[in-house]
């Protein structure tokens, strides 16, 4: 389809009447036809300084205002209940536009990469047949989910010539299957003090990271166990403390970050007094992973063994994207012969399994910059198992998709065991411009 579609075509491809938007909506009007390609559209307006403010008003001047959804006000997981049941009656009463807006139904979400993690999360819980693509409007700081399925790392421009490119690359865009993986953290209740442990530092975006009610089958007696999941990467260490500093300073004073090239700069900044740039003479070798957490892989399914970690790592990260900070790729490209070697495989989103990749410390990141660079490839699993115990240091920072927190550890002789596993696919679109690979690629 040309970009250079007349906004009438534009509008009637993709915008959806209120009879099938708002279950108060009594006459359906004159509708000839469905559009399409419908979209629902939330935008994150506290991402981006004032562009997700500005994002909001344009596309509401260009579709249906009801269509276009401010993620400050309504939840997702409430809108698109509310509206698929809403779809799924009309259906029942035989009407075959609501059948082909569902079938057709596509989502659009702007905002950083917790925001999208938000998104997929929530369209993962509802468990519905034949769940809409998504497509992602990069307007964070570092923009990993939309630039591996080519939607750009650079904050979008707001007008509406801009929106309307956007909308024409979510018509042209195909769809991709990703891989989901959930993150299970379960820690000993304590036999005496207060039964709740030290109480989680968890973003809002990770709406999925929750404790487990007593009746659900991950639950175990005796434990409190909490469940997330991600689908670019998590990681832990130096690189998600400084992620959680330069996060904590944004809600402190958030009119300093309305930039996206002087967030970055600041980020550099935190990272340098933080220790990350001399992490050998300010991190203390406690700190260090091997110290931190006895590490387990699941190499082949069903078989599990320790991975022996580097005594300088500092930070590793379990990647099933080629993007991470920025737009950079952390496992790069092994030869041949190094593949062979060591029994590794071509990375796939969708192949099941994660890339575990180690890092000394910033200068050592600064090695994906050059041709060819890469950390220190660990090994590449089907599951990650990490078992901290008591004696080394009272916290760990850990990320997810870009949302760092910080997770107390043991006080006394007790471990926190975070357990990483496949949990099913979601499914993305994406643009010609995709740098992710697929098993149906090949």
């Amino acid at each position: 389809m040309s970009v250079q579609i007349e906004e009438t075509e534009l509008i009637s491809e993709m915008r959806i009447p209120d009879y099938y938007l708002r279950s108060d909506c009594k006459s359906v009007g004159d509708i000839s036809k469905a559009p399409k390609y419908p979209v629902i559209v939330f935008i994150n307006t506290r991402s981006g300084g004032q562009l997700g403010k500005h994002l909001l008003k344009t596309y509401r001047t260009i579709l249906n205002p009801f269509q276009i959804f401010d993620l400050d006000d309504k939840a997702p997981h409430q809108v698109l209940n509310n509206f698929l049941g809403h779809l799924e009656r009309l259906k029942a009463d035989g009407d075959n536009v609501a059948t082909e807006i569902r079938m057709n139904l596509r989502i659009i979400v702007a905002g950083g990469d917790g925001t999208a993690g938000w998104l997929l999360g929530t369209v993962s819980d509802l468990k519905h047949p034949n769940p809409p693509p998504i497509a992602t409007v990069p307007l964070g700081t570092g923009n990993n989910l939309p630039f591996s399925f080519g939607w750009g790392k650079k904050n979008p421009g707001t007008d509406r010539e801009s929106v309307k490119r956007f909308l024409v690359k979510v018509m042209n865009a195909k769809s991709m299957k990703v891989d989901s993986w959930q993150v299970r953290m379960t820690m000993r209740i304590p036999a005496e003090g207060p039964l709740d442990p030290v109480p989680l530092e968890l973003p809002h975006a990770l709406h999925m990271f929750k404790r487990v009610s007593q009746l659900d089958e991950l639950n175990e007696e005796g434990y409190h166990t909490f469940c997330g999941g991600f689908w670019n990467y998590f990681s832990l260490g130096m690189d998600s403390q400084v992620s959680y500093a330069f996060h904590s300073e944004r809600k402190l004073h958030p009119r300093r970050y309305r930039n996206q090239f002087m967030n970055q700069g600041s980020y550099a900044m935190i990272g340098c007094s933080q220790g990350w740039f001399c992490a050998s003479l300010f991190h203390p070798s406690s700190r260090n992973i091997r110290k931190l957490a006895k590490v387990k892989v699941e190499k082949r399914q069903g078989r599990w063994e320790e991975l022996l970690i580097p005594n300088s790592i500092r930070s590793i990260v379990c990647l099933n994207l080629p993007s991470f900070s920025g737009g950079l790729n952390p496992w790069g490209t092994p030869s041949d012969k190094k593949s062979q070697e060591r029994g590794l495989t071509t990375p796939y989103v969708d192949d099941g399994k994660l890339e575990i990749v180690g890092f000394r410390n910033a200068w050592h990141g600064f090695v994906l910059l050059a041709p060819h660079g890469h950390g220190t490839r660990l090994a590449q699993a089907h599951g990650v198992r990490f078992e901290f115990h008591q004696g080394t240091t009272d916290h760990v920072y850990m990320r997810m998709d870009g949302e760092p927190w910080k997770q107390p550890l043991p006080k006394n002789d007790d471990t926190v065991i975070v357990e990483i596993s496949h949990l099913g696919q979601v499914t993305m679109l994406v643009t010609d411009n995709c740098i992710s690979k697929s098993l149906h690629d090949r």
